[in-house]
């Protein structure tokens, strides 16, 4: 049986609040050094980008806001990138783009339950 997307929005925000609950407390240099902490991020984003490779195109193109083709391109990036991860680019995402796909997913979620509530 096919997984339902709201199911995989769901994913997506889980795994950015993780995301945030792991670099909670340390800075960019902690960061980078913390193999373990840098791992389970990246693992993360590997799960939002795949999340993303299952959001039907027509989510994608009412919510056409959302960067989904840079979601998906990171995981690529990130876990096809075996000489090295860019360390900035990670940092940089946490920081700036991580909260707003929270808030944005959780748009999408409201408007999908407030859809189904009027049906």
């Amino acid at each position: 049986m096919k997984r339902e997307y709201k199911l995989f929005l769901e994913d997506i925000i889980k795994s950015c609040e993780y995301v945030q609950e792991f670099v909670e407390g340390i800075d960019f240099d902690q960061f980078m050094n913390d193999e373990k902490t840098s791992s389970a991020v990246i693992q993360k984003f590997g799960i939002i980008g795949e999340a993303v490779k299952n959001i039907p195109e027509f989510i994608r193109e009412k919510y056409s806001d959302i960067p989904w083709k840079n979601m998906a391109g990171m995981r690529d990036r990130l876990i096809h990138g075996y000489f090295g991860v860019d360390y900035t680019l990670v940092w940089d995402t946490i920081e700036f783009d991580v909260p707003k796909i929270i808030t944005s997913i959780s748009q999408i979620l409201d408007d999908l339950e407030k859809e189904q509530k009027a049906e």
